[in-house]
């Protein structure tokens, strides 16, 4: 039994988000409100096999490798990877089940350009056959469970062809982003969708666990949203933006300025720390987020945006 089955229902994950769910900033959630699984930001399949195979670098060197650190306590865990090619993704399932997680998930929603013009990401959607030997090939690969996260269409809403094909392959759990790709997140998230999506669910393969991903900023609200619709589980990802305490059940306007900018700075300082090499610049979107909302807070926000360091981050917050 894998720990999905183990898992407390309702539950709420965290989601997979580039440049955001590193060690450094799951390590900051962990201490303030824990999901009952975390996440990896996604991790090109391709890119681990090519950099020891081709290039001959070791994995140890890989700098793909950081994205697959695991922080103290951040457990279940979930390693998400994206590849088209199912020898890459045996590959990555191989390395990941070595590293201590505790799942492995396939990215078949990400919209972006350059993802998908790999055949990856959300244009596995129009290629059902892939998509299907991609999973067969990660569940082949070890005895972690497999999941998936993905859309309900590309150009349109296509649950009754795309899903029916997903839960033929028995994934442990799936995770509707409740957006078409087109829509990318310019629209509302639709959750009357999950309700259809339940109904085939269980109908064709009752064992696999629905996921409910889209506009979802508060345990309050996604324990309504997953009574209201039916899956066993909701994923938060901008609701933690400037909120690392969302899974403990907090709401932005809850937390003071002063403990705000507390977690800025240690989340900088274990960056510095626990994510090298990655550039610094990367922290601009959690600034954002944290500097936000209060008297004075487009000033603070411009002085934060020039810092370079979590030090200089740090002296500017401490002066008055």
């Amino acid at each position: 039994m894998s720990f999905w089955q183990g898992l407390k229902k309702p539950f709420f994950v965290m989601a997979p988000m580039a440049d955001v769910t590193d060690v450094a900033f799951r390590a900051l959630v962990l201490k303030r409100g824990t999901p009952d699984v975390f996440w990896t930001e996604f991790v090109s399949a391709d890119g681990l096999y090519h950099t020891r195979e081709i290039q001959k670098m070791p994995d140890s060197e890989n700098p793909l490798m950081r994205d697959l650190a695991i922080g103290e306590g951040q457990h279940p865990i979930i390693a998400q990877i994206f590849s088209s090619k199912p020898e890459m993704i045996t590959y990555a399932v191989k390395l990941v089940a070595g590293l201590g997680f505790d799942g492995v998930d396939l990215n078949m929603g990400c919209p972006d350009r350059s993802i998908e013009k790999q055949g990856c990401g959300s244009a596995m959607i129009r290629t059902p056959e892939v998509a299907r030997a991609v999973i067969r090939a990660a569940k082949a690969a070890s005895s972690l469970p497999v999941s998936v996260k993905t859309r309900v269409g590309y150009n349109k809403e296509s649950l009754d062809e795309w899903l029916p094909m997903l839960l033929e392959e028995a994934p442990a759990a799936i995770t509707l982003h409740l957006r078409t790709r087109k829509e990318m997140s310019l629209v509302p998230a639709n959750w009357e969708l999950m309700k259809k999506a339940v109904a085939l669910r269980d109908r064709l393969n009752p064992d696999v666990l629905l996921i409910g991903n889209g506009d979802v900023t508060s345990i309050e609200q996604g324990k309504r949203l997953i009574a209201e619709n039916g899956c066993e589980g909701a994923m938060i990802g901008r609701g933690m933006f400037g909120n690392p305490w969302v899974f403990a059940g907090r709401k932005p306007e809850d937390t003071p300025l002063s403990e705000k900018l507390a977690a800025l700075i240690e989340l900088a300082h274990g960056f510095e720390r626990l994510s090298p090499p990655k550039n610094f610049a990367v922290l601009k979107k959690h600034i954002k987020a944290f500097a936000t909302g209060f008297d004075g807070a487009a000033h603070l926000r411009a002085q934060l945006m020039e810092a370079e360091s979590a030090d200089e981050l740090e002296e500017i917050i401490a002066t008055p």
